[in-house]
């Protein structure tokens, strides 16, 4: 990956975007992409959309979006210590002894996650996950008053990892679940400005995905695209005790996944394999035969129906603190999307036949 790519990358992943509060995230992706987009615009929701040749035909869209799952402030006892509540699917057990942020105003305040030792435990409470509601976080107050100085009810909070690498190509961060995503597009977008397009390609980093799609949702009804590609992770399944025979032999590193399903169009399928080939980029192929749980469901239903595809990259730890990819298949994933829209001509059909 090129080291502009990559600085862009740990931006993007270490600036706080919970759902509801991706103003900073969005600040990056903006600054990043205003290099390369004729347009850039933000919208009321908060999409950050980034247009190259927006009077070309077909219009397609790209979607990433940029929201993580995270915590929000909802009581502070007179002790000081600060209950939560979670902003989007976080795995309550996971949570205890984490360092964490609540972001201000006034700028982040490190606090941790506690609740009781395991010593003062039942041996019943031991088997039990603590919910989020029975755990709380410290920031060292005195007291409420103290406490009401430094943070407020409503601060959003997330986690206190940041970008690491594990090795040369496996990198480690809470977040990548989208990010990585918004990053793809933006970067695809990079990609085709320097080929020969005739679409008209928008690049959106999202909003509000972890707590329904909203973002997408929004921005597909404005752009009105006649064929639209979502990129989000999914899991590998690479990994000890894996349920392949359910969840199928997903692997990172092994090149960006794509989807069969009811969620997807044949033709725009169809059409992304073969940009694989003019890419030269190896994929992984899996079947989705529901709901994919991403933006692609969201923008398929847009206005009277878009043509819509799914790229994800493999990702391992989904939803924790410590989510894991290869940045290959980031690389790959932008490539394949940039290749599959300068193949579209304004005479291309995706009604299935």
């Amino acid at each position: 990956m090129r080291r502009e790519s990559l600085d862009f990358l740990q931006r993007l992943v270490d600036t706080p975007s919970p759902s509801g509060f991706e103003q900073p995230g969005q600040s990056v992706v903006r600054e990043y992409v205003s290099q390369f987009a004729d347009e850039v615009r933000t919208d009321v929701m908060g999409n950050v959309i980034a247009a190259l040749n927006p009077d070309g035909r077909p219009r397609v869209m790209l979607a990433g979006h940029c929201d993580e799952i995270g915590f929000m402030v909802r009581y502070i006892t007179d002790e000081g210590f600060i209950h939560f509540s979670p902003i989007g699917g976080v795995d309550a057990h996971l949570v205890p002894g984490q360092k964490v942020y609540v972001h201000t105003s006034r700028g982040p305040v490190l606090g941790v996650v506690g609740k009781k030792a395991i010593h003062l435990m039942e041996p019943e409470e031991r088997k039990k996950v603590h919910q989020c509601h029975e755990q709380w976080i410290d920031i060292g107050a005195s007291g409420r008053k103290d406490a009401e100085k430094r943070v407020g009810v409503g601060d959003p909070v997330t986690f206190a990892t940041k970008f690491e690498r594990l090795n040369r190509d496996v990198a480690v961060a809470r977040g990548f679940d989208d990010k990585m995503g918004s990053f793809v597009v933006m970067e695809a977008l990079r990609l085709a400005s320097r080929m020969n397009l005739k679409a008209a390609l928008f690049a959106v980093s999202t909003v509000q995905e972890e707590v329904g799609l909203r973002g997408a949702t929004t921005s597909a009804f404005a752009i009105d695209p006649n064929a639209a590609i979502a990129v989000d992770v999914t899991h590998g399944t690479d990994y000890p005790d894996a349920e392949k025979k359910r969840f199928g032999e997903v692997k990172v590193g092994e090149g960006p996944v794509l989807h069969r399903g009811a969620n997807i169009n044949p033709v725009v399928i169809d059409r992304l394999l073969r940009a694989t080939e003019g890419a030269r980029v190896k994929h992984q192929m899996i079947g989705m035969p529901g709901h994919t749980g991403t933006d692609a469901w969201a923008i398929q239903l847009a206005r009277g129906g878009v043509a819509t595809g799914l790229v994800s990259v493999p990702l391992r730890y989904m939803h924790t603190p410590i989510e894991v990819l290869d940045l290959r298949d980031l690389v790959s994933a932008a490539k394949l999307l940039a290749v599959f829209a300068a193949g579209l001509t304004p005479s291309i059909d995706f009604i299935p036949h």
